[in-house]
């Protein structure tokens, strides 16, 4: 079982984005090491599915947020390590003893400098070796989640082999005999184990970039339930790239599993449901999120449709761009699977009574799945009065309050649905119809 979520709706909720700012990804790029951003970057891509490795994975990053590690290899060293240890030998070891002779000779003899690069790349290996050996004790020494990966790595670094390795002085004069069967060693022989050791290496820095942002910013840690619960519950959940942002509960089950949530324009709506999606697409690749709490039942897929657009490509407009949005959101859900689909402000481009229709058939017939979490956004506050025969439907709005004419926006979700119409006073408020008139008399 794999994930499904397609680039309109990563790009919707900011997910990807390694160096961009305000991404979900630069949030937690914090590692040191290319082959932790490798891992992190792999882990964004590959949510999980099954709860079990879902809460295995949480536990693991609340292990190391609460032993508050720092990562303490030297990168350049680690560096140097990966380019030596992914070197290609091919060689048995007599004759990679001649191969670092002949390396060695014409070091001395032309400016060949690839004599130096392998001690160079030998001398990395063996200080982030030891490092790492002593960073394997440390963690054996906590019990918790990690305790086994550690002792994995201990037990491949205490073999009499490496153990010597470990134990050489880079400071002294190595034998080119010695130094070809270390080469031999760590490139042949024991080069499985030695690639082993670096994926720890990785697996620490991103454990510690990730538990870092929690611990920084107050995240905590989501708990995956099986999917056919169907549920979603949330305290003071909040967008997690936004400083102080306002958080929110959500509550969702079998029962319950279709939100229908109005409000004004700018009253926070937009933000509140890509803080759901941003907070979903964490929890199954097992990061912390923005909130006290949070238990989800494992989804399937994302879908969402908050900031559709045009295709001047495919010839689409506006609607016709939502409709096939809307349709491959059907398709999609017809197969059975259990997803988080979101929706904002449908049809807004059309006619209110086509926006009303519209709103109102799609949020019905998707309210059918019992078997997904649908939520729904919109102005049209009269599709509400329609809805509330079905039992499976909640009603939560953002409030507006207007002190005098200025409307402020509390974000804050209240239950039921919106009296707010505050449009053609913001229209006012801006002086448009004046500045209109006046333009006219020029």
């Amino acid at each position: 079982m794999s994930f499904t979520i397609d680039k309109q709706s990563l790009d919707e909720l900011n997910l990807m984005g390694k160096f961009r700012p305000g991404s979900v990804y630069f949030l937690f790029n914090r590692v040191k090491t290319r082959g932790g951003g490798e891992l992190l970057d792999e882990m964004f891509r590959q949510p999980l599915t099954l709860e079990h490795i879902i809460n295995e994975r949480t536990a693991i990053f609340q292990f190391f947020q609460d032993a508050n590690l720092s990562f303490s290899f030297d990168i350049q060293q680690v560096t140097l390590m990966h380019q030596y240890v992914n070197a290609s030998n091919e060689q048995g070891q007599l004759a990679g003893f001649a191969n670092i002779l002949v390396k060695k000779a014409l070091s001395g003899l032309t400016r060949d400098e690839r004599y130096k690069l392998l001690i160079q790349g030998l001398q990395a290996t063996i200080v982030t070796l030891k490092r790492c050996y002593g960073l394997a004790v440390e963690l054996c020494m906590l019990e918790g989640p990690y305790q086994h990966r550690a002792n994995e790595i201990k037990q491949i670094l205490s073999s009499p082999q490496l153990t010597k390795l470990i134990e050489t002085d880079i400071y002294t004069s190595i034998s080119v005999r010695t130094i070809a069967e270390y080469d031999y060693l760590l490139k042949r022989k024991l080069n499985n184990d030695i690639k082993s050791v670096l994926d720890f290496i990785s697996e620490v820095d991103v454990n510690i970039a990730v538990s870092s942002v929690a611990r920084e910013r107050g995240f905590t840690y989501a708990r995956a339930l099986p999917k056919q619960m169907n549920s979603f519950n949330a305290t003071n959940l909040r967008h997690p790239c936004i400083d102080n942002a306002v958080g929110n509960n959500i509550e969702m089950q079998k029962q319950s599993n279709v939100i229908f949530l109005t409000g004004a324009n700018m009253a926070g709506k937009s933000t509140w449901m890509k803080s759901i999606g941003i907070s979903m697409y964490l929890a199954h690749i097992g990061f912390p999120i923005a909130a006290s709490s949070m238990e989800f039942s494992v989804r399937e897929g994302i879908y969402s449709s908050i900031n559709v657009a045009d295709n001047i490509g495919l010839g689409y407009s506006h609607f016709y761009a939502e409709v096939v949005r809307v349709k491959n959101a059907a398709d999609a859900t017809a197969t059975g699977k259990h997803l988080l689909l979101m929706f904002d402000e449908l049809f807004k481009g059309r006619n209110v009574k086509d926006a009303y229709d519209g709103t109102l058939a799609v949020t019905e017939a998707f309210s059918e799945y019992v078997n997904c979490l649908f939520i729904v956004s919109t102005h049209i506050i009269e599709v509400g009065e329609a809805l509330k025969k079905r039992s499976n439907i909640q009603f939560t709005y953002m409030p507006t309050i207007m002190e005098g004419s200025v409307p402020r926006y509390t974000y804050l979700l209240e239950k039921g649905i919106t009296e707010d119409r505050q449009g053609m006073l913001i229209i006012r408020n801006e002086g448009i119809i004046e500045l209109i008139g006046d333009s006219k008399n020029i």
